[in-house]
């Protein structure tokens, strides 16, 4: 049986450290970055998504990074397929390929190896069903596959698997991993994250991200698709909308969302056992060095 290729991955939760994190060890062992951020791949979402800059990239290539275009459809699937294509091409130039990110379903397509449809999404079932509340959709799901084993929680994984239904496909889980992965995982103890996220919004506030928000407004970004980006351009919009009467709210009430998604995140990542948690308050380049010369063989 061959070998897998190997991958190492870095996830995080928002303000974590896990871009900078994930270009030290990249320069370290002739690696490049592939970013898993669900709205990172949209050219000109810079400071709402916390991108990294050209100067930060320290001259580490990254990939799918400003792969689209606004109110383009873009999907776990498009991910997968442009991931796979990326880090095969790290591989095919000898370098050593890392996954960096916050979006744990992009995540776990890449690690699990995901298979799914090539059909296109039928976007008028993804509507009916964005409409209803996840309770709603794991009782439809229920009604249609009564033994399910899924997170009843799990909004989105649900929702995959109601519209894998509808297109006719085996709605049963199927994984063909690719990929031999070393999981890094980055977070902080909750007060320090917590400080971390306030400090990272208000300076990307002084940055100019509502300038940025307005930028793409007038530049053709539909409002629902603001919304459905979430966080940041979702309530930048609304404060542009004049839902919220002052800046100091919207930026209040964001912090709180920021965090609270922050908190869902670690949630998903603590169930892969496989993760190995970095000590951020320690050394933790020092830390995932050794895991990663450890898993190279170097």
């Amino acid at each position: 049986m061959s070998q897998k290729p190997k991958l190492i991955v870095i996830a995080g939760t928002n303000a974590s450290g896990k871009s900078g994190l994930g270009v030290e060890l990249a320069r370290r062992y002739g690696g490049e970055i592939v970013s898993a951020d669900s709205r990172q791949v949209f050219q000109g979402y810079d400071l709402g998504s916390g991108k990294i800059t050209p100067e930060e990239m320290k001259g580490v290539p990254h990939h799918l990074i400003d792969v689209c275009k606004s109110n383009d459809f873009f999907s776990m699937h498009d991910f997968q397929r442009l991931a796979y294509e990326a880090i095969d091409g790290i591989l095919a130039r000898g370098k050593v390929p890392f996954l960096v990110g916050g979006t744990g379903l992009y995540i776990a397509s890449v690690t699990e190896g995901y298979v799914m449809s090539d059909r296109m999404p039928d976007l008028a079932y993804r509507d009916e069903l964005e409409q209803k509340s996840t309770p709603e959709l794991y009782a439809m799901l229920v009604s249609l596959v009564p033994d399910v084993e899924v997170d009843a929680k799990n909004r989105n994984r649900v929702m995959r698997m109601l519209e894998k239904i509808h297109d006719g496909d085996d709605h049963r889980p199927h994984n063909e991993p690719r990929y031999d992965c070393l999981k890094l995982g980055v977070t902080w103890d909750r007060e320090t994250l917590k400080a971390r996220i306030d400090e990272r919004l208000e300076r990307r506030m002084q940055q100019g991200m509502v300038d940025e928000v307005r930028s793409l407004m007038e530049n053709g970004a539909t409002t629902e698709f603001l919304y459905k980006l979430g966080l940041e351009y979702r309530f930048i919009s609304q404060y542009i909308h004049g839902e919220f009467e002052t800046e100091d709210e919207m930026c209040q009430q964001l912090s709180l969302a920021i965090k609270r998604f922050a908190k869902r995140q670690m949630t998903w990542f603590r169930r892969d056992k496989e993760i190995r948690w970095l000590d951020m308050g320690g050394d933790p380049v020092a830390e995932a060095s050794a895991l990663i010369e450890g898993f190279l063989n170097i």
